[in-house]
């Protein structure tokens, strides 16, 4: 049965999350699977209430949407216990949830500095690889016109900041401390769609280990199949590949697309 189309909250109580399956939209469903598993509950209830906003059928842009997230964009959280409080933007959600439904620090510091290394690390994703992969997906993917500068700027840019990640993650499991936090929460969805991206992460093995050490936790995978399993993760890009010829075919051109757009413009791997 198809869901119903969303018209305003349906929760009077605990957490409503307000989501679709992107790699922003997963940080708000995984952060709050990891709080269910790690305490049982999440405040006073024991799990929380979603519904699918298609971005698709711009649900995210409708009036009631938009009094709650202004900025007209998923991922967005409503408190119902604390006076129905709205919280947007990945990062901040990541922020508010810890810092009031994680009282043991489980997925956050108490440290100071290890405060302010999260951040950091947070910031970097927001400011940085999250919108250069998105602009690296529609110049390479949903463009009406492949615009080659588009494409290499991008995807080189993409590149750039994966291997940041792959640098700082050649002597640690994790961002901050060695320890799995709401920091890696912020970029794990981002690098499980880097194939879609164009981006092979087999060529950052660092980054692979962490990607691969991550998927394999419980509530990582459940709260990327809310509100369903994307088809655009690395794992399920190369089962395609794989399985369906046609597709290959497709994303082999692609590839050829996006090599001679960097071979064009002289591009040449840096990081950082």
């Amino acid at each position: 049965m198809a869901q119903e189309r969303p018209t305003g909250l349906k929760a009077n109580k605990g957490i409503e999350l307000l989501t679709f399956g992107t790699p922003n939209g997963i940080k708000a469903s995984i952060i709050l699977e990891e709080l269910k598993e790690a305490y049982g509950k999440i405040g006073s209830n024991e799990d929380y209430t979603w519904q699918a906003i298609n971005i698709m059928q711009n649900i995210q842009k409708e009036p009631w949407f938009t009094k709650l997230g202004p900025n007209g964009r998923i991922p967005v959280i409503v408190d119902h216990d604390n006076g129905g409080f709205a919280v947007q933007e990945g990062l901040a959600i990541l922020s508010y949830l810890t810092r009031h439904y994680d009282p043991e620090h489980k997925f956050s510091f108490t440290d100071p500095l290890d405060v302010s290394r999260a951040e950091q690390w947070m910031a970097w994703q927001h400011g940085g690889l999250g919108p250069m992969q998105g602009q690296a997906n529609h110049f390479n993917r949903f463009a009406p016109e492949r615009i080659a500068y588009g494409m290499q700027r991008y995807t080189g840019e993409t590149e750039r900041l994966v291997g940041i990640l792959d640098n700082h993650l050649k002597d640690t499991d994790y961002l901050v401390g060695n320890k799995y936090s709401i920091a890696d929460i912020a970029s794990w969805g981002w690098v499980n769609a880097l194939r879609f991206s164009g981006i092979e992460i087999g060529d950052f093995p660092n980054l692979k280990a962490w990607w691969e050490r991550i998927a394999s936790r419980p509530a990582v995978q459940k709260g990327s199949a809310i509100p369903s399993k994307s088809p655009f993760g690395n794992a399920a890009y190369a089962e395609r590949l794989e399985t369906d010829k046609e597709f290959a075919e497709k994303e082999n051109t692609l590839k050829d697309q996006i090599k001679a757009a960097k071979e064009k413009y002289g591009y040449k791997y840096s990081s950082p």
